[in-house]
């Protein structure tokens, strides 16, 4: 069974880690859950530190009711919110600084978060933002969670997906140098990320996926004058994507692609060779309701589309939107709707 494929009841909790402890994830959580009527905040696994969320529940004034669970019981009380505790820092842990110990407890969160989900307990993670030199001060040895969730999972090959209401986008590559990433891009890798991306949107509910593959050099390399790898790895992966029965086209233009697919929606997606190519234009349409989705993970998985912002740390200006969508999303790959392209 395809991984994407695998099929995640909608009864089941969404699990909400809290990311790293000195940016605004806890405040992300905290302030989600204080939107969610009484009754569904049930429907919430939280992983984090009591400690720490305790803390920024208080600094917020906001009144939320956490159960600890340190052995998943599965009796809640009325109205409250199951947490797993997964640290134990101090409640003068600083905020908006990088510290090598609040790296180790958002790692700990996915970590946990991670097992519960490969064990059916919860139905999707939603993963507030974490610090890549945190989780390098902590001696964690992954850039960030996408590497580290296909670790935990024992997946070979992840993808990211960025999407908002304007725009999708999966990337090939994502977090190495732009000179690696050139080396990485393969027609084997580009065919498994156009096939991901299909299962994935499908998933989603899109039935028949129209899939435009972006080339890597201006112009898509103009016909080999700005470069070959348009000819000699991406064009041979479309070509048996096509022959697999998905509707792939390309290579197009980088610089014109994501507006055909955004204004004119010719495309329900763009595949992009590198991180940057792709994430661009999706953040620059805001990221306030920007989504990352992890595909070719045997879970669901979502994130805000932005970072710790260590510098609105504990000031209660976090905009939560991204993370409601995200929380959002998750729910929908649960129990997604099928509809027409």
């Amino acid at each position: 069974m395809d991984s994407i494929a695998k099929a995640f009841s909608a009864a089941l909790p969404i699990a909400l880690t809290a990311g790293d402890p000195a940016g605004i994830g806890p405040e992300l959580v905290l302030r989600f859950l204080h939107t969610q009527p009484l009754a569904r905040r049930r429907d919430y696994w939280v992983y984090g530190d009591p400690v720490i969320l305790a803390r920024e529940a208080q600094r917020l004034a906001l009144d939320i009711p956490f159960d600890i669970q340190r052995n998943r019981n599965p009796s809640l009380s009325v109205h409250t919110v199951r947490l797993i505790p997964c640290s134990n820092l101090p409640a003068d842990q600083p905020l908006g600084q990088v510290r090598a110990e609040a790296g180790a407890a958002a790692a700990t969160a996915i970590t946990k978060a991670t097992q519960d989900a490969l064990a059916g307990r919860v139905g999707a993670l939603v993963t507030a933002p974490i610090h890549k030199e945190a989780l390098a001060a902590a001696g964690i040895p992954y850039p960030g969670h996408t590497e580290m969730l296909a670790a935990l999972a024992g997946v070979a090959e992840v993808r990211m997906m960025l999407a908002n209401d304007e725009l999708r986008t999966v990337l090939v590559t994502v977090h190495m140098a732009l000179r690696d990433a050139i080396l990485a891009i393969t027609t084997d890798r580009v065919l498994h990320t156009i096939q991901m991306t299909q299962n994935a949107l499908q998933r989603a509910g899109i039935a028949a996926p129209r899939i435009a593959v972006a080339g890597l050099n201006p112009h898509a390399g103009e016909g080999g004058l700005f470069g070959r790898e348009e000819i000699d790895q991406i064009e041979p992966a479309i070509r048996q994507a096509r022959s697999l029965g998905v509707d792939a086209s390309g290579p197009w233009s980088p610089d014109t692609v994501f507006m055909r697919a955004r204004g004119f929606r010719e495309f329900d997606v763009v595949v992009a060779m590198t991180h940057d190519h792709g994430l661009i234009p999706v953040k620059y349409l805001g990221l306030d309701a920007g989504v990352n989705a992890t595909i070719g993970l045997p879970f669901v998985r979502t994130s805000p589309d932005h970072g710790t912002a260590f510098d609105i740390a504990g000031q209660g200006r976090a905009d939560i939107r991204s993370f409601a969508a995200a929380v959002a999303m998750a729910q929908s790959l649960c129990s997604p709707t099928p509809r027409a392209p």
